[in-house]
């Protein structure tokens, strides 16, 4: 097959980024419609088959900046000298990604004109142009991290950023204008770097919590020698030997608390009861592990701003209607895959159904087949049947999709006619289904993240962001008046952040509230939960450890069956009944074929 000229720029701008990166071996791959690392692995947007000069560019600064970021960049340096949360980090992140790219186009040009392409796109697409731009420390973050980039490189900044440099500009110049030359001499040296930008950060009066922080830890070590101090002149000697020791086991299990898998977390819920029995018989089980040295618990700071909303409630029909047309024709050249997908459904899902009737009923459906009784006898009574009740069809499927910005482009795209296609199957054979969709109302916190902060920012306050459950096709929806509501994940501006673990709890409890006996869950996502504000303000591992319980709560104390794809990434870690997909044009066949696996197998009870 003769490769096109996508194909050819697509090889080249791999290539060209491995070569950036020092990385030969280095994994590059298009999807979605944003760039990131993901487990070493750099995603790039996907392209339309005709891209116009401006996207070649962008797509150009994005796979510079991210090779960059793999060259110049080290983590442990960089985790070293950073803030612990809050506006300090986001000045901090943005510094440094200032200076990689200053860096990087300091000797090449081109590069940095790629850089700038890139840069003047996100600012577009963040309203960066806008004069009434949101005055907070997210939008303060970003100006002193372009102020930085304009001073380091010698560039002018884009006209995209013309509306937050005019809030900000002032206020930068004033407080740290002779901060930067000091920086544009530590360029090559991360750590002196890092520490200058503590210096920055001071004259902005936001605050070194980096270095707050350890100062509280010394303060706290200083008061607990003490108060150990003080215990020991007052408790026998039995006791004063046994108190170092309950000490080094405390930081000991702090640390490894950090550093422990999320798995540990399944057995979090039955510690808490067992600790009660604990304390009648101190002597039971002298190896159990403190509940104090846990992991945190999952909370969540508010409610108030989550919604479960229907599709046609977020998008005017005529609105639905041509996002449906526009999925349709973009699908066009997999017209044959679907419908050889839907008839190979068809008739696996059929041949399960044993169908068998009662007959010779006063009530039901008319036996046309014993209407001549009827007609060689008038006086004969009219008989009817009714088809006897199978397990096949006391069945619901609910498919939960990931509405992330990761899965922008073509993998949601693919993801929503997957979708289509097993809600049309499954109606035809009998099968209850239903589609949702989960994702955040916004990007890093919503009006949680603002309460949280008009509440004095307390700590670790759980999860920041507000919840959108959206439900395409309800369970007893017909698919006809559902189709155009999965033309919505085709909007922009829909696909956010993405909550994993709660998202599971909607689905789950929403199957438990079925009358069907038996329910199958099937997650479609590109990845673990990602959410900035929740996850920079808490321990981290909180998403994640969530994500894993819920997942062992249906896997293994629930009659829901669960299964996941994923498309990109190793989601078998997550979920046990999982498989994995590189190229998002397998999802259809591989969804088909899970579910008729599912289907092969009995029942679970």
């Amino acid at each position: 097959m003769t490769a096109t000229p996508l194909d050819n720029f697509k090889r080249a701008l791999s290539a060209s980024t491995k070569a950036i990166s020092g990385e030969p071996e280095l994994d590059v791959s298009f999807g979605g419609d944003v760039a990131g690392i993901v487990r070493d692995q750099v995603m790039l947007p996907s392209l339309p088959p005709k891209p116009k000069p401006e996207l070649i560019a962008k797509a150009r600064g994005e796979a510079d900046g991210l090779a960059l970021r793999l060259a110049l960049h080290d983590k442990d340096v960089h985790a070293g000298n950073q803030p612990q949360s809050g506006p300090a980090r986001q000045v901090f992140e943005a510094m440094e990604q200032a200076r990689v790219e200053a860096l990087g186009g300091k000797h090449l040009s081109g590069l940095g004109d790629n850089l700038m392409a890139a840069l003047s796109a996100r600012a577009k697409k963040r309203g960066f142009d806008k004069a009434d731009i949101a005055m907070d420390d997210t939008s303060f973050a970003e100006a002193v991290g372009l102020y930085a980039r304009e001073k380091l490189t010698g560039r002018e900044l884009p006209a995209t950023t013309n509306g937050i440099m005019a809030a900000w500009r002032d206020e930068i110049e004033m407080k740290a204008a002779g901060r930067m030359d000091d920086l544009a001499s530590v360029l090559d040296d991360q750590h002196a770097f890092g520490q200058f930008v503590q210096d920055l950060i001071a004259d902005f009066d936001l605050g070194d919590e980096r270095a707050n922080s350890e100062e509280e830890d010394e303060q706290d070590d200083e008061s607990k020698e003490n108060e150990q101090e003080q215990d020991n002149n007052e408790t026998p000697d039995s006791e004063q030997e046994d108190e170092p020791g309950q000490t080094e086991v405390s930081d000991a299990d702090a640390m490894e608390d950090q550093d422990s898998d999320p798995q540990d977390m399944v057995d979090a819920e039955n510690i808490d009861g067992e600790q009660d029995d604990a304390e009648q018989s101190p002597d039971a089980n002298p190896q159990r592990p403190q509940p104090t040295n846990l992991p945190d618990p999952y909370t969540v700071y508010t409610t108030n701003h989550d919604e479960v909303i229907k599709a046609e409630e977020l998008c005017e029909v005529e609105e639905l209607e041509r996002l449906r047309g526009y999925l349709d024709g973009h699908m066009q050249g997999l017209s044959g895959a679907i419908s050889r997908l839907a008839n190979r459904l068809q008739r696996r899902l059929l041949a399960q159904q044993q169908r068998s009737w009662t007959f010779d009923l006063e009530e039901g459906m008319l036996d046309t087949a014993r209407l001549t009784r009827v007609i060689i006898d008038p006086m004969s009574a009219l008989t009817f049947k009714e088809e006897k009740e199978t397990d096949f069809r006391d069945t619901v499927v609910t498919i939960l999709i990931d509405n992330s910005g990761s899965m922008r482009g073509r993998p949601i795209m693919v993801a929503a006619v997957t979708a289509d296609i097993m809600a049309r199957t499954l109606e035809r054979c009998g099968v209850k289904a239903e589609i949702l969709g989960f994702t955040t109302r916004a990007w890093k916190g919503g009006k949680s993240f603002q309460d949280w902060m008009a509440a004095g920012k307390p700590p670790r306050p759980g999860r920041l962001n507000d919840l959108r459950h959206i439900v395409y096709k309800a369970a007893d929806m017909p698919w006809r008046r559902a189709k155009r509501n999965l033309g919505l994940m085709m909007r922009e501006g829909l696909l956010k952040e993405n909550i994993d673990g709660e998202a599971l709890d909607w689905a789950y409890r929403r199957l438990m509230s079925r009358p069907e006996q038996r329910r199958i869950l099937m997650v479609i996502s590109d990845g673990a939960p990602v959410d900035d504000a929740t996850q920079s303000q808490n321990k981290s591992g909180l998403l994640e450890n969530h994500l894993r319980m819920m997942i062992d709560k249906i896997e293994n104390r629930s009659e829901v069956e669960l299964v996941a794809i994923g498309i990109g990434h190793d989601v078998t870690r997550w979920y046990k009944k999982a498989i994995t997909i590189l190229d998002v044009e397998q999802l259809g066949g591989a969804m088909t074929e899970k579910l008729a696996e599912l289907f092969d197998e009995r029942p679970r009870r």
